[in-house]
């Protein structure tokens, strides 16, 4: 399945490394630099994925995932973040994150974490 994917994160490097990684495999995405960004290209393209960075300026990642799910209980999210602690992660899980990825990422993760989510194995 080709997916329309969504990359929220104002690392343009991460943002990058991300469509790099998605289009190789076939997928459509889409950039937004920061939360607010991103709650728009979801409420107007209503992406099938969503990667979500936890920490960015102005609206933080949980912030974002919390808006998202009051806008689409069933949109499908992935966190990346390099906050290791596993209080980030289970926030982002009770939020309702079908993944949580460490950055830096790789390839296999990511794409690993992708076919999880798209096969409704998180």
């Amino acid at each position: 399945m080709n997916a329309k994917i969504l990359v929220v994160d104002d690392s343009s490097l991460a943002r990058r490394t991300l469509r790099q990684i998605l289009e190789s495999v076939g997928h459509t995405v889409e950039e937004a630099t920061n939360g607010a960004e991103g709650l728009e290209k979801y409420f107007l393209n209503r992406p099938d994925i969503v990667f979500l960075d936890m920490v960015m300026e102005h609206m933080q990642g949980l912030e974002v995932l919390r808006k998202l799910r009051e806008m689409d209980p069933h949109a499908r999210v992935i966190v990346a973040t390099a906050d290791i602690q596993s209080g980030t992660r289970m926030n982002a899980e009770n939020l309702g994150a079908y993944e949580v990825i460490n950055k830096p990422f790789t390839r296999d993760r990511v794409l690993s974490a992708l076919e999880n989510v798209l096969a409704g194995r998180s």
